[in-house]
């Protein structure tokens, strides 16, 4: 017979049962306290719903969409050398691990959808990059999409498969061998970057995939992933090696919620920085040479001719500056002489990355209220009437004289505290997290509803805040400065004025 820890002990009473119990060690007041910290830091979101003048809660929600605007605008302005020219290769995996449903509706539905809308994201701020698509399934990896900068067909490849259900288990060995497969002939001046959205806890690779990882880091691709069950070592050992000079924390996140994973897959439309170790470890002819683009010209043919890229017959295109062939949209590279073919515009919008627009302060009511500003009742750019300063009435004077809410709240607080001597930090944490991220709060979003720009001291509201920072790229204040200044200057050249009054005008146009 199995010999077992415990005796069995018939017709015992309660004092020899205790005896015989499996005692286990006690955690102490050490994990008592982590417990209660980590209790205290849960944000209880209820408690910060506040009831206005009127009893609706219409001024929370106006807030939260405020700092909701303002998060999303607020970001580093540092000016930094990034890579504009990217080519991407996103990894999806499709096993049966992205059949659960704590992302709704499902995993896999839900990073289709994120999927489709960061491409778009993609392209409107890198539009003279490529991106190409690999899925994950039954132990192979897939290609749904070649790499191209057409969006459109990224899309509706993404869309087929929905009709499509995850089976299997993910190799993420064949998935990596494949993409950098697809990057080995992207050129140097651009960067080589992977993206990899992971579900499930493990992998079925057929070879050493730490071989993989090493081609990875040889042919420098820099990974990124983003799990959606839990951390896995081997996805960890990968963003390490791929990203030396950078923290693994930036490039390997898990989701914690629906809003989560769409934050952590927006953000990587922003080029990444490019490290000065990396660019020396290149050549350096292709470090310093420069890439060749052409600017092709917009035609309309009378009856319908097939282009180039898809051998379809279309009336309208592009021709190729080079061997003028027909192209059907643009970026794209020319299938005939691969010259890179772009916009001007193209260009241009991707500069914005290299020279960011610097992020507005508050305006609080002081400075509002101030003899220089006060005459600023209309946003510069929208003109919509700002809110007026809240004059307190007498009524409501003494209706703050009366306890509130959080008085009450407070009271009680500090009675449960006196009531458990030896406890009494229960309380104080949460008071602290909750005063903090109220400072943070008020940091953010404006009491007066104004934001100023450093350089032309304009104010504007919250939306024209967020417009100009993820659309416009630029400040209407500054640029209808400079538009006054060259008016000007152009003015007093026709008018035949000296060099210093011109070399004035700009000074004071500086200033002012």
């Amino acid at each position: 017979m199995v010999e077992s820890d415990q005796e069995y002990a018939p017709d015992a009473s309660d004092d020899d049962l205790d005896a015989h119990q499996v005692s286990r060690r006690a955690g102490g007041p050490r994990a008592n306290r982590q417990i209660e910290s980590a209790f205290n830091e849960v944000r209880r979101t209820w408690e910060d719903v506040e009831e206005g003048e009127d009893g609706t809660i219409t001024k929370t929600i106006d807030s939260l969409l405020q700092q909701g605007k303002r998060k999303r605008t607020l970001k580093d302005t540092t000016p930094l050398q990034r890579g504009i020219i990217r080519h991407l290769i996103i990894i999806i995996d499709l096993s049966a691990a992205m059949t659960e449903k704590d992302l709704r509706p499902t995993r896999y539905l839900l990073t289709i959808r994120y999927c489709q809308d960061f491409i778009t994201e993609f392209f409107e701020q890198n539009p003279i990059s490529q991106i190409g698509i690999i899925g994950m399934r039954d132990g192979l990896a897939v290609r749904v999409s070649d790499m191209s900068g057409n969006p459109s067909d990224h899309i509706s490849n993404l869309q087929a498969l929905r009709k499509d259900d995850p089976q299997g288990q993910p190799s993420l060995q064949n998935a990596l061998e494949m993409a950098r497969a697809a990057l080995f002939h992207a050129p140097s001046h651009g960067t080589r970057e992977i993206l990899l959205l992971f579900g499930s806890l493990l992998s079925s690779d057929p070879g050493d995939i730490h071989k993989t990882i090493s081609s990875l880091v040889a042919s420098h691709i820099n990974t990124t992933v983003i799990g959606l069950s839990a951390q896995v070592a081997i996805c960890l050992t990968l963003v390490k090696r791929t990203n030396p000079h950078s923290n693994p924390q930036k490039h390997y996140n898990v989701a914690l919620d629906e809003v989560n994973y769409r934050e952590l897959i927006m953000r990587l439309a922003t080029p990444p920085e490019a490290h000065t170790q990396q660019a020396t470890s290149m050549n350096d002819s292709n470090a310093s040479s420069l890439l060749m683009m052409g600017f092709p010209s917009r035609v309309t043919d009378p009856k319908p001719s097939l282009c180039a890229c898809h051998s379809r017959p279309t009336s309208g295109g592009y021709l190729c500056s080079r061997c003028s062939s027909k192209v059907c949209s643009l970026p794209t590279t020319c299938p005939a002489c691969s010259l890179t073919l772009i916009l001007s515009t193209h260009l241009a919008r991707s500069y914005h990355h290299l020279f960011p627009l610097q992020n507005w302060t508050t305006v609080p009511w002081s400075q509002a209220r101030s003899s220089a500003h006060k005459h600023k009742t209309l946003c510069f750019g929208c003109q919509a009437p700002f809110p007026t300063h809240p004059m307190k009435t007498a009524k409501q004077v003494s209706k703050a004289t009366l306890p509130t809410k959080a008085a009450f709240s407070d009271a009680r607080n500090a009675e449960s505290a006196s009531m458990e001597p030896s406890m009494p930090h229960r309380s104080r944490p949460r008071a602290d997290s909750m005063s903090q991220r109220q400072r943070d709060e008020d940091q953010t979003i404006s009491e007066s509803g104004r934001y100023a720009c450093g350089s032309c001291a304009e104010f504007f509201c919250v939306d024209c805040d967020a417009f100009c920072h993820e659309i416009v790229h630029n400040c209407p204040g500054c640029l209808s400065r400079e538009g006054e200044v060259m008016a000007r200057t152009e003015g007093l050249e026709q008018n035949g004025a000296a060099p210093e009054q011109m070399e004035g005008l700009v000074t004071n146009g500086d200033q002012r």
